[in-house]
């Protein structure tokens, strides 16, 4: 089985994927541009996308507003090429 990366912005399915994951929006505060600080998702102290020093766990619509504020996109991965479940995402720029 291939490993098959999806890329999106439909909040639905990134919030769908990450909750199915046991992850959470978080952001790395004062790592951005006007202390914004960077995106990431949270998993059970597993981070995607920023150091865990300093991350904070975010409701989805803050969440959101900033992905979207800073045209993103989310990418990630349903399946590793073993078929096991993946965590694998990261935050990029459309």
């Amino acid at each position: 089985m291939a490993s098959e990366s999806k890329t999106t912005t439909d909040h639905e399915e990134i919030r769908r994927w990450v909750e199915s994951h046991e992850g959470r929006p978080a952001i790395a505060r004062g790592t951005g541009g006007d202390n914004a600080g960077v995106l990431s998702i949270e998993f059970s102290g597993v981070t995607a996308g920023a150091r865990p020093s300093g991350l904070e766990i975010i409701e989805w619509n803050e969440w959101f507003d900033k992905f979207d504020e800073a045209d993103l996109a989310f990418l990630y991965q349903e399946h590793q090429s073993d078929g096991s479940d993946s965590r694998f995402c990261r935050i990029i720029r459309r």
